[in-house]
């Protein structure tokens, strides 16, 4: 593959089976980085690092549930130990669950486990990550947070809106503490996405509408245009942002969002 954006670069992405995860992967091989692809789905996973194989890349493939302290730890380990370092860290890895509804009919369980991935799922790959990234002498850390951590969404989800907004807060929190170690914590928000994730929750025409009809560019988002706003956020061209949410909604929060 062509050396890029990210020559000599070593960056793991959870969730990276499939979505924006899988496009990240992709690009970034692609723009020079040696990847571990992290997924609890091996099968997605494997076929994902196997095709950056495939086109003349480097990645490993590393099974991991995120919201597992060994798994978190592990997952670096192991990408150290296969590329000697870490300079990229792509929290992506989240859930969106059938369930979740208003706080009224949202089962606690569903509540827990979203919350478990998406926002302890951070927390731990930052809680190994972090390290590495000192070892390695700064880097970047990307975290996946989401428009509806700034809007309410029109279709009830409780807890994945509210696992975003802590996404959001993480993410401030750990830039301010490490600004200092040259490492840096943005947010990627993604707008509404043509993604099996989103699909699979608005499972009706009706509820797509509803989506839709408040998106001022009148359509929902590719992965493959996450990846390339995460690959901005990895590269060293955004050298001077951190603690930043770069939004890539096709203008949602803009139309609905009063600045204070």
């Amino acid at each position: 593959m062509a050396c890029g954006r990210l020559k000599g670069k070593v960056a793991l992405i959870t969730g990276a089976g499939s979505g924006i995860g899988k496009e990240s992967a992709l690009l970034f091989a692609e723009e020079g980085a040696k990847v571990a692809v992290v997924d609890v789905n091996e099968e997605a996973g494997r076929a994902v690092a196997e095709a950056i194989r495939a086109a003349g890349g480097e990645a490993i493939f590393v099974r991991a549930d995120v919201s597992k302290d060994e798994d978190a730890r592990r997952m670096v380990a192991e990408t150290e130990a296969a590329f000697g370092k870490l300079d990229v860290l792509f929290n992506n890895a989240g859930v969106m669950l059938p369930g979740d509804d208003d706080a009224v009919n949202t089962p606690e369980e569903i509540f827990d486990k979203t919350y478990a991935i998406n926002v302890k799922g951070v927390f731990l790959g930052c809680k190994y990550g972090i390290p590495a990234l000192r070892r390695a002498g700064g880097g970047s850390v990307i975290n996946t947070a989401s428009f509806v951590a700034t809007l309410g969404a029109a279709t009830p989800q409780i807890a994945y809106t509210a696992s975003k907004g802590a996404v959001l807060s993480l993410t401030r929190e750990l830039a301010v503490i490490h600004a200092r170690e040259n490492i840096r914590v943005n947010a990627l928000s993604p707008g509404p996405l043509r993604t099996e994730l989103l699909m699979k929750f608005l499972d009706t025409e009706e509820k797509r509408q509803r989506r839709l009809v408040h998106i001022p560019m009148g359509r929902f988002g590719e992965a493959k245009e996450m990846a390339r706003a995460a690959l901005f956020l990895a590269s060293d061209e955004s050298s001077y942002m951190t603690g930043a949410e770069l939004r890539v909604d096709g203008g949602i929060t803009a139309a609905y969002v009063t600045p204070e």
